[in-house]
């Protein structure tokens, strides 16, 4: 005779609570075309048309990302960044119709986490904020002695770069970058090697992002902290902090 399993008790599946999307572009097309990817995709989006109702977004809705066009009515994307980032970290993807490496440098420099310029592939947005979430949620080190290279301190406790003696503020992705390339000195890294153990990307786009972060990162430590090795990447080098 067969015997029939009992119910269980309570739900069967457990609750998984969504991550929160805030998208920020003035341009109505874009904007709904953005968000309703993301909301297929599982996330739950809301829609800020301007800078000033992005800062207001961002603090009421407590997204655990943003995607930003650098471009908005009323408060830029840069400045809007700057504001949301002085509230609490959090993972920026920018979006820009502009090329220009001054712009995005000074977004990536007031804490945006990457760009991408428009037209792009929503496939690709997609997967770049997946990327950014999953390296949002890894845990921070602990503890960890700091590294030492000559006049360069690097401690990954306390996440604070000095260079002979004095503090040198640098972004969260700027500082992970830094941190990886200090841990094996003069060791060559391929852009691709440092878009998957730094962003967690698993495909070889945004290698430009490498680059940019590399840009920024000299012109606060001095141009030759870190070598570039000619058609394959970045290496730090420490003959220069001797």
């Amino acid at each position: 005779m067969l015997r029939t399993r009992p119910p269980r008790n309570g739900p069967t599946m457990r609750h998984v609570t969504r991550r929160r999307i805030a998208v920020v572009e003035d341009e109505a097309t874009i904007a709904s075309s953005v968000a309703a990817r993301l909301r297929s995709e599982g996330f739950d989006v809301e829609i800020a048309r301007d800078g000033f109702e992005a800062i207001d977004l961002c603090r009421a809705y407590r997204p655990d990302l943003v995607v930003l066009d650098l471009m908005l009515p009323g408060v830029d994307g840069l400045e809007v960044c700057r504001r949301i980032q002085s509230d609490r970290q959090i993972p920026v993807l920018m979006l820009t119709a502009r090329d220009s490496e001054t712009d995005l440098e000074v977004g990536l420099g007031v804490g945006a986490d990457d760009y991408m310029t428009k037209p792009f592939s929503p496939r690709e947005l997609v997967a770049r904020v997946r990327a950014l979430l999953r390296r949002a949620d890894r845990p921070a080190p602990a503890d960890g002695d700091p590294i030492r290279l000559g006049t360069l301190v690097i401690d990954p406790a306390t996440r604070i770069v000095t260079l002979e003696g004095r503090d040198v503020h640098l972004t969260a992705t700027e500082f992970d970058l830094l941190h990886w390339l200090a841990q094996t000195p003069h060791v060559v890294y391929a852009r691709r090697r440092l878009l998957s153990e730094v962003w967690g990307y698993r495909a070889g786009a945004g290698e430009r992002t490498v680059d940019s972060h590399v840009r920024a990162i000299r012109r606060k430590l001095g141009r030759s902290v870190i070598r570039t090795a000619h058609g394959i990447g970045y290496a730090l080098d420490t003959n220069c902090l001797l």
